[in-house]
């Protein structure tokens, strides 16, 4: 890789060699399966294909905070998508996600069944099938949405910007990092003034918008994704720090962490997710005892 100081773009791109450091092996300019592959089906209508990934872990715990609530139709199957393999390139995972992203959710309770990708979507199309985490007022569910679609907007500087950039590029570079620290900061600010005066991100409700934003801001000043806390003065924004903390000690977003999680403490990660008992009895350290 040239450093930026002596780097001239060409007229025309091409792909001549792997780029993208950590995740090079799965970074490619082009779409489509590059092998063929069923996913697995489980007994539930909701079928989740994911990892524990900042965008993974919206999904589980929007189903587990909606069985929290006592919605039994939100059961659920979740089966492991390891994007460092590629799984994410399967014939079956790009039949219901062609932008090969996890997470990617399939509801068989309908005639077809019905497809949903990109973690947003999920988690309206969940609020608004089970009539929950979403507000029924015009103006306050335009309130959600702008939040909801602000974290899908604003979260890439985060990963794709930020993240790269400072944890997995094979080079520090100054310009790239400064860059994007400068944007996350300016979020984080966002943030703040606005739980200065609220309890979660759309006042004393908590929503499919703290579900979508904490994954990851919450984690981030928390110090969960990046190691980038103590370097982006995490704990100088002191409601976002309040809310992380909040939401992190809620039982349903414990047991979504864990769901497709492959990292951490075996007792923390349930690769797959069937039954809520699994908690209990299938997580690494139980499966290795």
């Amino acid at each position: 890789m040239s450093n930026t100081s002596d780097y001239t773009p060409p007229k025309v791109w091409q792909w001549e060699k792997e780029s993208g450091g950590k995740f090079a092996k799965i970074n490619r300019p082009v779409s489509g399966p590059t092998h063929a592959k069923d996913l697995p089906v489980g007994k539930h209508p909701l079928q989740l294909y994911s990892l524990a990934t900042p965008n993974g872990v919206k999904a589980t715990i929007m189903l587990e905070e909606l069985l929290a609530k006592g919605i039994t139709e939100a059961e659920y199957d979740a089966y492991l998508i390891d994007i460092s393999e590629g799984d994410q390139f399967s014939s079956g995972f790009v039949q219901i996600n062609p932008n090969s992203k996890i997470p990617a959710m399939v509801d068989n309770s309908t005639n077809p069944p019905t497809r949903i990708f990109e973690s947003g979507a999920i988690l309206l199309y969940l609020a608004e099938k089970f009539d929950a985490f979403l507000p029924s007022k015009p103006e306050q569910r335009a309130e959600l949405l702008s939040w909801l679609f602000w974290q899908v907007g604003s979260a890439p500087y985060v990963g794709g910007g930020f993240g790269h950039f400072y944890q997995y590029a094979p080079i520090k570079i100054e310009y790239c990092i400064d860059r994007f620290t400068m944007e996350v900061k300016r979020q984080l600010d966002v943030l703040d003034k606005r739980l200065a005066n609220n309890q979660y991100i759309c006042g004393d409700e908590y929503t499919i918008a703290d579900m979508a934003i904490w994954p990851w801001y919450g984690c981030l000043v928390l110090n969960e994704v990046y190691e980038a806390a103590e370097f982006l003065q995490a704990d100088t924004y002191k409601h976002v720090m309040r809310w992380a903390k909040d939401i992190a000690n809620r039982d349903a977003v414990k047991r979504g962490r864990m769901v497709n999680r492959t990292w951490g403490e075996p007792y923390e990660q349930l690769h797959e997710r069937h039954d809520a008992k699994d908690f209990d009895t299938n997580t690494e350290d139980k499966k290795n005892d």
